[in-house]
């Protein structure tokens, strides 16, 4: 059974592998890149419901005004990526070089908010919160996980 933050850190670990693999095709892949981009977007959908609704309330509960700005910059991340890149990338011909600067510009955003969440984030939840609770949360977070694949699927 993994703690909350594993469970997150495996997701990063995912979709950072996506990321690199669709960065790596041409724009004669369009197929691939279609289903790639596909599968990215399935899985931000999944990671970010359990951060905005599990994660993220446990780490602002436990913390003080810097996790409060911490939860508040993390929530804007995902808004840009949820609200501005991803629409404008799910609209547009995977086969063209368009596709291939805005999938850029995602795997950018994605892997600076992996990297603060990480580092930063991570790092100030395992100081603030006790191993039960970030296991307690990393089984709730594991089984919503399964429903919320296999409602997206």
């Amino acid at each position: 059974m993994m703690n909350a933050i594993e469970l997150l850190k495996q997701d990063h670990d995912k979709v950072k592998k996506l990321l690199e693999e669709i960065s790596d095709t041409t724009e004669r892949a369009f197929k691939k890149r279609a289903e790639l981009l596909s599968k990215i977007a399935m899985e931000l959908e999944v990671h970010t419901t359990l951060e905005e609704e599990d994660f993220y309330p446990a780490f602002k509960a436990a913390g003080a005004k810097e996790e409060l700005k911490m939860f508040h910059e993390a929530k804007e991340e995902h808004r840009a990526v949820e609200a501005l890149v991803l629409p404008d990338l799910l609209d547009t011909d995977p086969g063209t070089v368009e596709f291939s600067g805005r999938i850029k510009v995602l795997k950018e955003l994605l892997e600076h908010h992996i990297e603060e969440e990480e580092e930063e984030m991570f790092k100030t939840a395992q100081e603030i919160m006790s191993a039960e609770q970030l296991s307690t949360l990393g089984k709730q977070m594991g089984e919503k996980k399964v429903k919320l694949m296999k409602k997206a699927a």
